[in-house]
């Protein structure tokens, strides 16, 4: 049994993605045409952000965690570290202004620059330019149907959800945009996505917040942590 039939069998899911030629191939290639030159180009502004982060407060350069891939799978994310290095437990959502972001970590995350790193999950095909953010393995105890169909495509660097709110949104609003992304994956979706990072990047994210058109009633679970955002579980230095 593939991965996909034992995943959708064991979660009792018969929702199925609309067949394309984009979602079968396209995608991976158009991750490929264009991350490619992209990390070659910004290699100098990853290796400057690394020296910062060292300068700047005690701990490793980088920070890795077990993350949720496509169909349930688990795989080491990168991250560039934003936070004082020491164990912490994962069950907060880490907010701009948190006090335990360094100096340089807190100019990281706001540009997004942290998660840069991810680069190298796409190259190795864990991880795709545009998709639902990657979970910590523990949500998917949590995840409604919604939650569980965004897990039927890679994870993404950025995705509907993160143009659209992301930390500003609950977490039911989040997994109904990622399964509407799943849904309705298509090549001018991606293109208009990563057009609109752009400009979360420069503008910040709680201008561009829009609720779902949704009436799900369902509340965010109180102890499930930010995803890749999250600094969490770091041992101490």
């Amino acid at each position: 049994m593939s991965a996909k039939s034992n995943y959708l069998q064991q979660h009792g899911l018969t929702f199925q993605p609309r067949w394309s030629a984009y979602r079968l191939l396209g995608k991976r290639l158009f991750d490929l045409a264009v991350i490619l030159p992209i990390f070659m180009a910004i290699s100098p502004v990853l290796l400057f952000a690394a020296v910062l982060i060292k300068l700047d407060s005690r701990g490793p350069v980088f920070f890795n965690q077990e993350r949720l891939g496509r169909y349930g799978e688990t795989f080491l994310t990168y991250k560039f570290r934003t936070m004082t290095h020491r164990k912490r437990e994962a069950t907060d959502e880490i907010l701009p202004g948190h006090s335990e972001v360094t100096r340089v970590g807190h100019w990281l995350r706001r540009f997004k620059i942290d998660e840069m790193p991810q680069l190298l999950n796409i190259v190795n095909g864990d991880m795709s330019l545009v998709g639902p953010r990657p979970a910590l393995p523990d949500h998917i105890n949590e995840y409604n149907e919604a939650g569980l169909k965004r897990l039927l495509e890679r994870p993404g660097l950025t995705g509907l959800s993160q143009v659209s709110g992301n930390i500003y949104l609950s977490w039911p609003d989040r997994w109904f945009y990622d399964a509407q992304y799943v849904d309705r994956l298509s090549f001018l979706k991606d293109v208009a996505i990563i057009i609109k990072t752009v400009a979360v990047v420069l503008l910040g994210e709680e201008r561009f917040l829009k609720k779902p058109n949704t009436d799900s009633d369902q509340s965010a679970p109180a102890t499930i942590p930010s995803e890749p955002d999250n600094h969490s579980h770091q041992k101490a230095a």
